[in-house]
């Protein structure tokens, strides 16, 4: 990201004459992989705005060809994403980051030569979010398997927060941009600030050195590849706690991604509105994200770590129902508004959510946990644009919304129904290692309520 979005992030390091001694901020690596993660979300969120746009603009997509541009976009987290967290842990992490963001860079830098020398078409861009989402399997997965061995498990909770505000940040500054530099400068142009904010992301990873080799590295035990999905596979769904985290996860990204897929038909072609109100649309989600983000420390401070994920999703989920409503006047306020409470919902599962499947997991498993997780998470964006683009073939672009709001109404359920509300604390060292093998849920005593 740029630096006036990286001086803007609520998490920014303090003094370190000032710092808490478990403070994230306190390890140079972290803040190194901070500004880098600062550069990568910036290029991300234009490219958000930007790719789907030209496709809409330039290149006359219908609503399914947007869909299947959305589908292909994340689809490889179906097609790779569980080897990819064995082959995660199997690697050096700062390696899988930088070649990550050296190929997404040369990618999106494809797509404005192609233009300036008219020979763009949509199959470029099918190929092109294709292989960046193959690029972002690794890069995703990496960067959440490297947080916990840079800070350790008790600075969790606040490199998470530091990250995802980070993230919400990224939402509402880049997605802002992306739609004003597409309105200022046209989306090709705009795709270019993409290309440059990876390749400046990559060139700040290789300052990182203390990155300790995954266990699997050091022991040099060669493991069959299916025996390793397997035992990730089964540490997410054998736990109920890590279970209803990824269906709640999942049904919030698919409801996301229906609503997502279509705002560029509905704001562009339907409204007739300019590519800056989208941009404005999606930044306030992400002003959501960051406020949800910001919240969820104190939040769990006084319900609980566990409370707090399900009884805000009971509380706040409700508003997605409002998405739909977007139209002009009155329509689009209350459709701002409703994303709004939804990203903010989010935001706080993100932060608390993260830090609880991080910390309920053994440093020889978060690659797979973490690809696991993005295997459905992201897996099930492949489906929610797929989903989009299908029935608002068959339907109206307006019907579409209705169901994806209807699922973000919804997602909080597994995680309410589950263990997970019950947990005051985040578990113990010993419960990391214990109950969690055996599919138990490891609650902190006096944790029922």
């Amino acid at each position: 990201m740029t630096a006036a979005v990286q001086a803007a992030a609520p998490d920014r390091p303090p003094d370190e004459r000032t710092m808490h001694p478990d403070s994230p901020w306190r390890i140079a690596d972290f803040r190194t992989l901070f500004t880098a993660i600062t550069f990568g979300q910036f290029g991300t969120n234009v490219g958000y705005v930007a790719v789907p746009l030209i496709a809409v603009s330039a290149l006359d997509a219908s609503p399914g060809q947007v869909g299947a541009l959305a589908t292909l976009s994340t689809v490889a987290f179906l097609l790779i994403g569980l080897p990819a967290g064995a082959w995660v842990d199997r690697m050096r992490h700062r390696r899988v980051l930088i070649t990550a963001d050296l190929v997404r860079a040369g990618l999106f830098t494809s797509i404005p030569m192609a233009w300036w020398l008219d020979v763009l078409t949509l199959e470029q861009l099918y190929v092109v979010v294709l292989l960046n989402g193959c690029a972002t399997v690794f890069s995703d997965v990496g960067s959440q398997s490297v947080l916990p061995r840079l800070v350790g498990r008790d600075g969790l909770v606040q490199a998470n927060a530091a990250v995802m505000s980070l993230i919400a940040v990224g939402n509402v500054a880049g997605r802002g941009a992306g739609g004003g530099l597409v309105q200022l400068l046209t989306a090709p142009v705009a795709v270019a600030f993409t290309a440059v904010s990876h390749l400046a992301s990559a060139l700040r990873l290789i300052s990182i050195h203390r990155v300790p080799a995954p266990p699997s590295l050091l022991h040099g035990r060669p493991v069959r590849l299916g025996a390793q999905i397997a035992e990730g596979l089964r540490h997410v769904f054998g736990n109920r706690e890590l279970r209803a985290l990824a269906f709640t996860a999942a049904l919030n990204n698919l409801g996301s991604q229906i609503v997502n897929t279509m705002l560029p038909v509905l704001f562009i072609r339907e409204l007739g509105l300019p590519a800056g109100a989208l941009g404005l649309f999606w930044a306030v989600g992400g002003a959501g994200l960051l406020l949800g983000a910001r919240c969820a420390r104190p939040i769990a401070g006084r319900l609980g770590h566990g409370r707090t994920l399900g009884l805000v999703g009971l509380w706040l989920a409700p508003a997605g129902l409002l998405v739909p409503l977007v139209d002009h006047g009155l329509g689009l306020w209350l459709a701002g508004a409703g994303y709004l409470t939804a990203m903010f919902k989010t935001g706080m599962d993100n932060v608390l959510g993260v830090s609880l499947r991080q910390r309920m997991t053994s440093d020889s498993l978060l690659g797979r946990m973490n690809a696991t997780f993005r295997f459905l998470l992201t897996g099930a964006l492949a489906v929610g644009a797929a989903v989009a683009g299908l029935v608002g073939e068959l339907t109206t672009v307006h019907t579409t919304l209705w169901v994806g709001g209807v699922f973000l109404a919804t997602a909080f359920l597994p995680v309410f129904l589950s263990p997970v509300r019950t947990r005051r604390e985040l578990p113990r060292q010993h419960e990391e290692s214990t109950g969690i093998q055996e599919g138990k849920p490891a609650l902190e005593s006096g944790g029922a309520g």
